[in-house]
């Protein structure tokens, strides 16, 4: 939810501080990039001190950062409340899923449980642009980061109601040099792609040092973990393979889907020029996809098996996005509803992934499981905004054609900053009263939508396919693996 009311208030956020282009991006990754360096690390501890009482802390700390938003008045102090927020979503994230492998031993139980929290995260999705539409009708950006207040604490009050506490019966010694490895690994690879992707170049020395430095200190973790007989984190969960196949599967379709949410969401409202709360409510195909989809994973599992629901659950969602690119004509908010509802219908079939993931693990490597798990994720969905992101920037600025109206009179600078993002195109044209530069920016936009859509339709029936031929042919997600 807290995700897609950012994609909504973006624009908002965007009008009032006016972030940079290079900005913007860290307001959009920065949750995801401190997640990612914490996730594994928050994951063992909660092994070992509780996976309820970690919960209910990454709660409070997701909380209070949420409140800290009315002292923001800068996309830096944006910036450092996302990185909070990332913090207490690594406490979360991983905690959620090692207690639904810890509360639910029996493995079809578990199956259907995770349909309905694959669900919940659909209908969270529904929920969050909707929410966010409405109060950005009445309120500030800011309304955008404190509904998660009041949301936070009836979890907090929920949890300590409800859940039962669990951790590992004996956990692995704390691992120092592994958190380190784990931690500066993680955000040297994110930053390095980010870095690419800013410069829109490979010929980056910098990028490319911390790129090397990242996946040095990534691989000796993970040989650290290999030959460690009590590792930090089970890497060797990668030789089952349904887990493979399941985390595979996660971290490529957050690839793919990433990007194109947060450039719906901007298209909606800058393109087509609805509001906030509009532009949420058309944006509900792509929950109810997967609010349906991921309910009827479990069930269709038991009838044709988990790997034709899962390999076929990903190449629904590339067909989807392959509509847009395919479809004659202008692009219309038809094409892109049934789009999205395939695209969310291939988003719900990954509670099967996690079923399958959860199905090959052992009782005691449910917080190695569920940290892999979670990680593949946010990887994906930081490599798609700023592999997926940059591809549409490279295509907005080479069809967004400004030359011409410089010639007639449009200052150079302003034709620049049109350049950064359609944002900044349509603040742009309303201060020059230059019609013809909003018509040439939404049509960019639109064109490096479809093309971008186009790239990520091909990834994910390429990942389909890829997901077919690593799970095993007639894998039961109802019966646990050994």
């Amino acid at each position: 939810m807290d995700l897609t009311i950012l994609n909504v208030a973006l624009p908002d956020l965007a009008a009032d501080l006016r972030p940079s282009a290079t900005e913007q991006l860290w307001i959009v990754d920065s949750y995801s990039l401190v997640l990612a360096g914490l996730l594994i690390p928050m994951s063992a501890l909660a092994d070992r001190w509780g996976r309820k009482r970690l919960l209910l802390l990454g709660f409070v700390v997701f909380g209070a950062a949420s409140a800290l938003v009315v002292l923001t008045d800068s996309p830096w102090q944006v910036v450092a409340t996302r990185s909070l927020l990332g913090a207490g979503g690594a406490m979360i994230m991983p905690t959620t899923l090692s207690l639904l492998r810890s509360v639910f031993t029996d493995p079809a139980e578990r199956a259907t449980a995770l349909g309905v929290w694959a669900a919940v995260s659909a209908l969270g999705a529904a929920i969050g642009p909707i929410a966010g539409g409405l109060l950005l009708e009445h309120f500030s950006w800011h309304a955008a980061f404190l509904v998660n207040v009041p949301l936070m604490l009836a979890a907090v009050v929920a949890g300590a109601l409800i859940l039962p506490e669990a951790r590992a019966a004996s956990p692995a010694p704390w691992d120092l040099p592994s958190v380190g490895l784990s931690i500066a690994g993680m955000v040297g690879l994110v930053w390095a792609v980010k870095r690419f992707a800013e410069e829109e170049t490979f010929a980056d020395a910098l990028g490319w040092v911390v790129l090397a430095a990242a996946l040095t200190m990534l691989a000796t973790f993970v040989r650290r973990c290999l030959v460690r007989d009590e590792p930090l984190l089970d890497v060797r969960l990668f030789r089952r393979r349904p887990f493979t196949a399941g985390v595979v599967a996660a971290l490529m379709a957050m690839f793919a889907m990433a990007a194109i949410l947060l450039l719906l969401a901007q298209w909606l409202q800058l393109v087509e020029g609805h509001s906030p709360l509009a532009a949420g409510v058309r944006l509900l195909p792509l929950a109810g996809g997967g609010l349906v989809a991921s309910l009827l994973a479990s069930p269709l599992a038991s009838l044709v098996g988990a790997r034709t629901v899962l390999a076929s659950g990903l190449g629904v969602a590339g067909i989807g996005a392959l509509l847009l690119p395919v479809v004659p004509g202008d692009l219309g908010y038809p094409t892109v509803a049934v789009a999205m509802a395939l695209v969310g219908a291939g988003a719900g079939s990954l509670a099967i992934g996690s079923a399958m993931i959860m199905a090959g693990t052992p009782a005691e490597r449910a917080g190695s499981a569920a940290a892999i798990e979670e990680t593949a994720y946010d990887l994906g969905s930081v490599l798609g905004v700023a592999v997926l992101g940059s591809v549409a920037s490279v295509v907005y600025r080479d069809h967004l054609a400004t030359g011409p109206l410089v010639a007639d009179g449009l200052p150079a600078a302003a034709a620049r900053a049109a350049e950064d993002s359609l944002g900044a195109a349509v603040d742009v044209a309303t201060a020059a009263e230059a019609p013809a530069l909003a018509a040439q920016a939404a049509a960019a936009f639109t064109d490096a939508l479809v093309d971008t859509s186009l790239v990520a339709g091909l990834v994910m029936v390429a990942v389909a396919v890829v997901v077919w031929l690593i799970a095993p042919r007639g894998l039961d997600i109802t019966q646990q693996q050994h």
